[in-house]
Formats: C-alpha cells, structure tokens, sequence
C-alpha cells in the first residue's frame, strides 16, 4: 500500500482550515495530520507530527506571519514542501518567497482551494522540490519586452506556463491536446532559450520556473 502525503493545515480561519480539511479528507492518498491557527501552534505541530507538506496562510496572528513560520520550517527540515495560502495575486507576493535559496514552494490563491485537484498539484509538487505557481497567478503575469520568455512561441509558453503550474509531461500533453514525445521536444526548446540544463533533473522545472517569473511582470 502506497505511503500517504502527510499534510499540516495552518489558516487562522477556523471556517476555511476546516474546509480544507474535509476536502483533503476525501483524497485516498493524502492524511491531514494536524490544524493550527498560528505560527507558533504550527511550528511545535510540526515538530510533533513531521508533516511532507504544509498548508501555510501567508498572513496569521501574533508576532509570526505564514512566510516567517514557513522560512523557519524549511531551515530546519529543507525537505517539507511549503504551501503558501494567500489571497493576493500580485507577482510580488509570490517573488517575497526565498525561492532562489531553497526548493519545494507552492502558492496557492485562497479562491483555488475550492479546485481540490490544484491543492493535490500544489502539496505533491511541493514535497517532490517543485516551483507551483497558481494559475491565476500565472494568467497575470505577462513576458517582459525582450525577455526570453518573449522569444518563445506561443506553444512553447503555453507548456512552460504548465510546468509553472506543477504540470508533469503526461498532464501537460492531456491539456493541450499533444504526445507526450511532443511535450519533449517543447520542453527541450524551452530550456534551450532559457539556458536551462536538463541535467538537473527536476530541478530544471524549478529553474525554468524562476527564469519564467524573472521574465514576467504583473498585467
């Protein structure tokens, strides 16, 4: 039998934290383990329960605010993929994230959550050191003039907008309607443009990921 995803709520809305609850309840491969209401209730959850991934709302009560408890987290355990819940779609809340020094983030818009197959993206691309990007998120944002992710093509933009969105190959190919071998040789053209080396493995996603919101800004 397959492990399942330990998984930590943090939200200082009790309705919210519960709602997320229940709907992660339902997924076969995912175990919530805890729900705290802030920081400091988070950081000792965490260290009793040893959760994959955490849930974590960007902004909580008292003297710690979601990406402090989060930084904090990651210092410790860099292995825990780091869900930020926030209700901003802003670019620049998403650059806030140490993203350049450590892997394994997602962020997540509140009005996502609804989406359960979203926040699963978010939670499994998290722990498996991913870059996850929300679409709406994405939507916003658009290539600055000059950029190399101007230059790409508009396919080519297409699946490197999914691969910031926690896509993988066979999930890209299924939203655009194309091989996977297709994908491939997309993907290959992408890194190219970007200076992204594929050796990296996954961490290629996680660059070509940074190198998209370093080319992009707010619409």
């Amino acid at each position: 039998m397959e492990q399942k995803i330990r998984v930590l709520i943090v939200d200082d809305e009790r309705f919210f934290a519960e709602m997320l609850n229940r709907s992660l309840e339902g997924e076969a491969n995912i175990e919530v383990v805890g729900v705290a209401h802030d920081a400091r209730a988070a950081l000792e959850m965490e260290d009793q329960h040893d959760p994959d991934a955490i849930l974590m709302d960007i902004e909580l009560p008292g003297d710690m605010d979601g990406i402090e408890a989060a930084v904090q987290i990651k210092r410790a355990k860099p292995g825990t993929g780091i869900v930020i819940l926030s209700a901003h779609n802003e670019r620049r809340y998403v650059t806030s994230l140490p993203l350049e020094s450590t892997s394994g983030w997602a962020y997540l818009l509140k009005q996502t959550v609804p989406d359960v197959s979203a926040v699963v993206r978010a939670i499994e691309g998290s722990m498996n050191g991913m870059m996850v990007l929300d679409p709406a998120v994405v939507m916003n944002l658009q290539p600055r003039q000059g950029s190399a992710v101007a230059r790409l093509t508009n396919r080519q933009r297409q699946v490197l907008e999914l691969i910031a969105q926690g896509y993988n190959n066979a999930a890209i190919a299924g939203e655009l309607v194309l091989t996977e071998k297709s994908v491939e040789t997309y993907i290959n053209a992408i890194y190219q443009e970007l200076g992204v080396s594929r050796e990296q493995g996954i961490h290629s996603r996680v660059t070509a990921t940074l190198a998209y919101l370093n080319d992009t800004q707010s619409l």
